[in-house]
């Protein structure tokens, strides 16, 4: 397997970054640039090529690059960010893809969506609908990912500002969340199954293979309750990402196949 993933890296206006559900805070621009750094350090260590689409940096958020796209298989989905702001995030991320050899479609006006709304784990692709991701942007993906055989669930949000700020999945399709910022565990108690965990930031995990997950140090507890159940640990500091909402999740797309 191919083990690639989108970056894009911070730019100079990084502290205006939307915030939505806290509270803004001072952003620490050269620690940010360590911390993304970092992050792009302890891919490559876990055997991950970065490929990096050009920076943009008349945009705050460009460095979540997840919002940008939606890659299933060889096809790449490209966003219609929900805040007008992040909407110029896309062409770069679209040519990149495109040069790459992706098979390209968008989601279009009157549709919004944010890739952070989107969780795919063995053909079901779960989207959050609240924030930033609107019915007809679901109606969209749910068309498009119809055509390569994948099963579409719309889930409530508003508690938090991506359905990946409130769960995201491990290896073997439990899907993990912070109790109070998660609307409905029920869409997952029957299959693949839900994991409370202890801190919010618990809730956030990338995964680098089948058995090793990348998440942020700020969420210890939850670190040994996976290594508990047999998974590997990759920790990495991402607290100036945390202040605007961000994630292990939000700072690249993986491009598996």
């Amino acid at each position: 397997m191919n083990k690639r993933a989108l970056v894009r890296r911070p730019g100079p206006r990084l502290a205006e970054g939307l915030v939505t559900h806290i509270e803004r805070s001072s952003i620490d621009l050269d620690l940010a640039q360590r911390q993304w750094d970092d992050y792009v350090a302890a891919l490559h260590d876990e055997g991950w090529e970065t490929i990096e689409v050009p920076p943009a940096d008349d945009c705050p958020d460009a460095v979540f690059v997840e919002d940008a796209v939606v890659v299933y298989g060889d096809l790449a989905i490209i966003a219609r960010p929900g805040a007008d702001e992040r909407k110029p995030e896309t062409a770069a991320v679209e040519e990149t893809l495109r040069d790459l050899g992706y098979r390209i479609a968008r989601i279009e006006e009157p549709g919004t969506l944010d890739g952070g709304d989107v969780l795919k784990h063995d053909g079901t692709v779960w989207v959050g609908l609240g924030g930033r991701t609107n019915q007809p942007g679901l109606d969209q993906l749910t068309a498009l990912l119809g055509g390569v055989g994948a099963r579409v669930v719309g889930v409530p949000l508003t508690k938090v500002l991506h359905l990946k700020s409130a769960v995201t999945a491990l290896p073997d399709g439990t899907v993990v969340g912070y109790p109070p910022l998660v609307d409905d565990a029920s869409v997952w108690q029957d299959s693949p199954g839900f994991l409370d965990v202890p801190e919010e930031p618990g809730s956030h995990v990338v995964l680098l293979d089948d058995s090793t997950v990348l998440m942020s140090t700020s969420a210890p507890r939850t670190a040994d309750l996976f290594a508990a159940r047999g998974l590997r640990v990759v920790a990495v500091d991402l607290s100036e990402y945390e202040k605007l909402e961000g994630c292990v999740t939000c700072l690249s797309v993986r491009l598996r196949g």
